[in-house]
């Protein structure tokens, strides 16, 4: 069996460090070089550092990652420390680290293992046979400066995965359309030289006041890197009535000009421009798999609609999709064949749509929920004023939004969150059916 992998961010590097372990080839085309940019608040929650760990992807201080211990949140004037909880699943610990080097070093990892991670190629479209099955893809390729230079190449494969975010060419070019009944989210950000650089908590912003002293839509964070630099951005939803209304940047730049100067939030200490990305929420685009092909991270809307995380979604949808595969390719030296048999290997990309719907289906549904509640900025007030006071149910809000628990838990956390889930459907990771044509009047 041969592997295509479309991208080389966090769900492409680690389903490819995963099947070349297990001796499967694996071809990974990225259109971009290392180190690269890309816009992210660097923040790893434990459930992203579940992955690390899992991956076996070393992360010392020494090397840039910075640990913290749970989030401060600030709201309504008041401000709380939740330490990250004590779970049997999961590290008691966060991490802090640019993807600049993260994503370089999930890359390295990759090709330690026998990953080909080939720089430069751009895919612009999945290449599909007479029966419509993906059998590839077709590349640019582009030069030091990011440019294409007018060559292509076709990559075939047995399977695609498309890894290749929110662009997600893959994806369109096969004809899976974004839907537009799932949540959708921004986010901008830049960096400050700063003395919080070695804060050892996540902070998050529940409000942000703006100039005339009226709160603005979203939340904010402040993330010590450990550089001499904070991370320091905000986000939005869509189901704020502001969505798409407002100049993000000058909003960033009017809540960060609100903060203590001797935070170092200012223009003259800024480090790079503000960038911003969209973030693709709660399986918005779908069928996660096609014949031949699979959906992975951001390139399947897997960004949690509760914090806007998808780190760890996509090295988890890498590891799964790769578990799937692996056991595809030993079925068939199992059976002596030169190529897997497409039913099978159908079959168990069937298996991994399952599995990342049986996994967070309920959990997006929750979100999906929470996202529409919160566009309500009275809402969010009321929300605000009933939890901050009260730190057990904050503590209780986090391992929600962070999607923290032990399975199966026996502390009231885990039970609590466990009644919420169930009371909610799976949200579906297949395409809705179309509305009945309206009938045609009678003449």
């Amino acid at each position: 069996m041969d592997v295509l992998i479309v991208g080389a961010g966090p769900a492409g590097s680690t389903a490819a460090h995963y099947l070349a372990r297990s001796g499967v080839p694996v071809t990974v085309l990225e259109k971009t070089r290392f180190p690269r940019e890309k816009v992210c608040g660097d923040g790893l929650t434990p459930r992203a550092v579940r992955e690390i760990q899992l991956l076996g992807l070393p992360h010392a201080a020494e090397d840039g990652w910075r640990r913290n211990r749970g989030l401060r949140l600030i709201a309504g004037g008041r401000t709380l420390e939740l330490p990250w909880p004590d779970l049997d699943g999961f590290p008691d610990y966060g991490l802090v680290r640019t993807r600049l080097g993260f994503d370089e070093a999930l890359a390295a990892h990759a090709r330690s293992a026998g990953a080909q991670v080939l720089e430069g190629h751009s895919v612009a479209e999945v290449l599909t046979d007479d029966a419509g099955r993906v059998v590839g893809a077709r590349a640019h390729l582009l030069d030091e400066a990011g440019k294409k230079t007018g060559e292509t190449r076709d990559f075939r494969a047995d399977v695609v995965l498309a890894a290749d975010g929110n662009s997600t060419r893959a994806a369109v070019s096969r004809g899976l359309a974004k839907r537009d009944d799932r949540p959708l989210g921004v986010a901008y950000r830049t960096y400050f030289e700063s003395p919080r650089h070695e804060d050892d908590w996540m902070e998050g912003w529940l409000e942000l006041p703006g100039a005339d002293g009226k709160p603005l839509p979203g939340y904010g964070w402040v993330f010590g890197v450990g550089d001499g630099t904070c991370n320091v951005g905000l986000g939005i939803l869509n189901s704020s009535k502001e969505f798409g209304r407002l100049d993000y940047r000058q909003v960033l730049r009017e809540w960060t000009a609100g903060m203590p100067g001797e935070w170092g939030f200012s223009e003259e200490n800024q480090v790079g421009p503000i960038r911003g990305a969209a973030l693709p929420m709660g399986f918005n685009r779908t069928p996660h798999v096609v014949p031949g092909m699979a959906l992975l991270g951001d390139a399947g809307g897997m960004v949690s609609p509760f914090n806007g995380e998808g780190i760890s979604y996509a090295m988890e949808s890498g590891r799964f999709a790769a578990q799937y595969l692996v056991d595809a390719a030993a079925a068939q030296r199992a059976a002596g064949r030169a190529r897997p048999a497409e039913a099978d290997v159908d079959r168990r990309l069937g298996a991994y749509a399952d599995r990342v719907r049986r996994e967070w289906g309920r959990h997006f549904t929750l979100g999906r929920a929470f996202a529409a509640l919160i566009g309500h900025p009275a809402v969010m007030r009321a929300a605000l004023a009933t939890g901050m006071p009260v730190p057990p149910l904050m503590r209780l809000v986090v391992r929600l939004l962070a999607n923290l628990t032990d399975r199966p838990g026996t502390s009231l956390p885990d039970a609590a969150i466990r009644v919420l889930e169930a009371l909610v459907p799976a949200t579906s990771n297949t395409v809705p059916p179309s509305p009945a044509p309206a009938a045609r009047p009678e003449s």
